[in-house]
């Protein structure tokens, strides 16, 4: 009987002061919060920005396993499992769907990618200060146009009697319909958006690339480096971190290609390789009212993204011995 009361008066003991501790914790936790009101202050509106248009939306995820009916709202729907996703898996348009979205994906973070890299390590060459400031200045002027612009710029150049189809007739070439070939749209799209955003994703690596210690550049310029060895071996490496971080990034939302751009350059004749996830997520779940079905296929579409995330993440941890976490 002692064993027993001591073993229980050691718990009650070990449980008060777990308590005390939490409280302890809590109180300290509090007070910092008092001390830096000002600060969350500040971060209030991000944090309340991504609870209501990113957290909150995710309760009407369920939908994808109900059929969803208007009228019954969210909890009164019937529960169906993984139909919609079966369903998807198994129509005509999966696999075309799957190609072009990864196609256009991979294809944009292999061209759009290293292009801003290379832009910042030719800017750091620039010893012409107002030179410098020119080139940024039309480099950046892109990304502040809105994809309705760029796409309606694009159309321009490429239609039947454009500027592009003027120079190749001028060279004795057959003109191009470019929007309606399936063939050209990849491509199109790709480039359009190299030059709508290669300034703008510039200004990070610039901003790393400035942080280099001047005095390894001076130190290999003494030992007689080439400026292409000291770009090769003091400025790549600098910023190589900052590359993996955003490489990771970029990965994981290869499957993530942008509907408002494909949606504006998408007609009847080039449906084979501008149609996308993004696009077909529009027209089952807006135009068809497919609700369910089009949240299963959006939330099948961000499970690959997240998957991808965490497999570049650990490869480039790896690899590199540098990730997100």
């Amino acid at each position: 009987m002692t064993n027993v009361s001591e073993n229980v008066a050691v718990k009650t003991l070990k449980s008060e002061e777990k308590k005390e501790a939490k409280r302890k914790a809590r109180s300290k936790w509090w007070k910092s919060v008092w001390r830096n009101w000002e600060l969350y202050v500040l971060l209030s509106p991000v944090i309340l920005y991504f609870l209501v248009f990113h957290y909150f939306p995710l309760y009407g995820l369920q939908i994808a396993f109900k059929d969803f009916i208007a009228s019954k709202g969210i909890l009164g729907s019937p529960w169906v499992g993984f139909k919609h996703f079966e369903r998807f898996f198994n129509s005509y348009y999966f696999w075309r769907l799957i190609k072009n979205t990864i196609g256009i994906g991979v294809f944009t973070l292999a061209v759009s990618f290293p292009v801003p890299i290379i832009i910042a390590l030719m800017l750091n060459e620039v010893k012409s200060l107002r030179y410098k400031k020119f080139v940024q200045t039309v480099i950046y002027a892109p990304h502040f146009l809105s994809t309705v612009v760029v796409v309606g710029m694009l159309l321009l150049f490429v239609k039947t009697d454009g500027m592009i189809n003027q120079l190749i007739r001028l060279f004795g070439g057959t003109p191009i319909d470019f929007i309606s070939e399936p063939s050209w749209f990849k491509s199109l799209y790709v480039f359009s958006d190299v030059w709508q955003t290669m300034g703008w994703s510039s200004i990070i690596y610039i901003a790393a690339l400035a942080a280099v210690d001047p005095a390894q550049h001076e130190a290999a310029m003494i030992d007689g480096a080439s400026r292409l060895q000291r770009i090769l071996h003091i400025n790549i490496p600098a910023i190589m971190p900052t590359i993996v971080i955003l490489f990771i990034l970029n990965a994981g939302s290869v499957m993530a290609v942008g509907f408002e751009k494909v949606y504006l350059m998408q007609n009847d004749l080039n449906m084979s390789a501008s149609d996308v996830i993004s696009t077909f997520v529009y027209r089952s779940g807006i135009l068809e009212a497919q609700y369910s079905f089009s949240a299963a296929v959006g939330l099948f579409n961000s499970i690959i993204n997240f998957i991808m995330l965490l497999m570049v993440n650990q490869f480039a941890k790896k690899v590199n011995e540098t990730s997100l976490w």
